[in-house]
């Protein structure tokens, strides 16, 4: 059927859970509400580009509780982390309906909050 052979090597490529939209099994759950129903301001200003990179030791404190993300792209949202790595944070984004997991790649937030 495939012109290609079956190679061991590249069976854990990648482990069942963990992609994107589903957490890593055993993981941390979701938030069992919404986020808070407002939308915090963001303390850089008007929403400029930002000369500083997000620390993920900063981020870090944010961790298991509602944080509201400002990307440098696209539109702000809220998210609720539950891993912070040494590039990236994980956790959940909630889509308006739902929470869904996600990870970001810490140089793409401009600012965050958590509340």
């Amino acid at each position: 059927m495939y012109p290609y052979q079956y190679d061991p090597r590249f069976q854990n490529l990648f482990p069942p859970g963990g992609g994107q939209g589903f957490p890593p099994q055993g993981g941390a759950q979701p938030p069992s509400s919404p986020p808070p129903a407002f939308t915090p301001t963001p303390k850089l200003g008007s929403g400029g580009p930002s000369l500083y990179a997000v620390d993920p030791g900063a981020i870090a404190g944010c961790l298991y509780r509602y944080t509201y993300i400002w990307p440098r792209n696209g539109r702000p949202y809220w998210f609720y982390p539950t891993f912070v790595g040494r590039r990236s944070v994980a956790g959940y984004r909630w889509t308006g309906s739902f929470w869904v997991y996600a990870g970001v790649d810490v140089n793409q937030i401009r600012e965050f909050q958590c509340v």
